[in-house]
């Protein structure tokens, strides 16, 4: 089974690196690492569009990153 899955991004035709999730009770957006499977309430995104992600007004950005012993998926 492939675990390359596109960019949720229209348009976008670069792997995913990131999953992207919204906790809305809390006002935040979640960004880690590529899930293992996709999510029907998540967004998988490249490096380009998990670089540039930005919250809404009043939201903030928890960024995840992988761990240690793996390479990074993507910026800091």
């Amino acid at each position: 089974m492939s675990t390359l899955r596109p960019c949720s991004r229209q348009t976008c035709r670069r792997p995913a690196v990131a999953t992207l999730t919204y906790v809305y009770a809390d006002s935040m957006a979640v960004l880690g690492p590529l899930s293992g499977a996709p999510e029907p309430h998540s967004y998988d995104l490249c490096e380009v569009h998990a670089d540039r992600l930005s919250a809404p007004q009043g939201w903030s950005v928890l960024r995840i990153s992988a761990p240690a012993d793996e390479a990074p998926l993507f910026g800091a």
